[in-house]
């Protein structure tokens, strides 16, 4: 493992915070082509560079925070609001279907749901795309299979045990703004602009009958650490696949806007989807 990664996740998070927050800009000063995604992202949405320039630094606290949050035996503070609309889905015996966009810590929002939760309704299901270099494909099967979450590969078999998890009332967490491979999504609105979006999420919940709970995980101002908010998505999902899709980019949509400053409005999400071999869309309800 790299010297930096062991380093910095032994730094107090407030100092790994200051260091994230100068990172960020030195990254978006130096390209060109990430700082022109960011900004045209942004403007798609609505926003000036002032409305969303604290969203620099909090790309870069991203980076410096998650060798902490991968390693570290204790996990930093977090304070949960919202928790009502969990505990009502579990009593009611459904699974959960956790969903958070590229906004915040979302390496903290699965780590907290798992932290309160697990214990008395069984691990958190989550899907990961293993690294290409040995030594973090090492790290981030270990890292992220932490007490209380199963982290399952991008895989027919990794599907089919979120769809297990969920029908026995267990939670499985996504990131829906993340652009899947060609044949699993379909082009959906994003403030005002098609984006490749994944069907995953809905299929999951339509399949199921799992509850939809959205997450946004906010980072306090001084390393004080996070508070994750949660709240149901507002109404039933919609059965026919398109239009559940479309839903859930609107529910994404509005977690971003409160709180813009802490979305990766670097991230590539109007991409065009690569093509590779993955799990055939069909297969999901395998």
């Amino acid at each position: 493992m790299p010297f930096a990664f062991r380093l910095f996740s032994a730094l107090p998070l407030p100092l790994l915070h200051a260091i994230g927050a100068m990172l960020g800009w030195v990254a978006f000063l130096a390209s060109p082509t990430y700082r022109r995604r960011f900004l045209a992202n942004a403007a798609q949405a609505g926003y000036a560079f002032g409305q969303v320039r604290a969203a620099v630094a909090h790309a870069g606290r991203m980076v410096a925070e998650t060798p902490r949050l991968w390693l570290a035996s204790e996990p930093p503070r977090c304070e949960a609001v919202g928790t009502e609309c969990v505990e009502q889905a579990w009593a009611q015996g459904r699974g959960i279907v956790f969903l958070t966009p590229h906004i915040g810590c979302f390496e903290m929002s699965i780590q907290e749901g798992a932290r309160r939760w697990a214990g008395a309704h069984g691990p958190f299901t989550i899907l990961y795309r293993p690294a290409r270099q040995p030594w973090l494909a090492k790290l981030m099967r270990t890292a992220r299979s932490r007490s209380g979450i199963t982290a399952v590969p991008t895989t027919l078999n990794g599907v089919r045990q979120m769809l297990k998890s969920l029908r026995h009332g267990q939670a499985v967490g996504l990131l829906p703004d993340q652009v899947p491979p060609q044949g699993l999504g379909l082009w959906s609105p994003f403030f005002g602009r098609p984006a490749y979006t994944m069907t995953l999420a809905a299929r999951l919940a339509q399949q199921t009958g799992a509850a939809i709970i959205l997450a946004r995980c906010e980072r306090l101002a001084w390393g004080r650490g996070y508070r994750l908010h949660l709240e149901a998505l507002g109404e039933p999902l919609a059965r026919g696949l398109e239009d559940g899709v479309h839903q859930i980019n609107a529910a994404m949509e509005r977690l971003i806007r409160q709180s813009p400053e802490q979305y990766l409005w670097g991230y590539a999400r109007y991409k065009e989807p690569r093509s590779e071999p993955h799990v055939a869309p069909a297969e999901a309800g395998a």
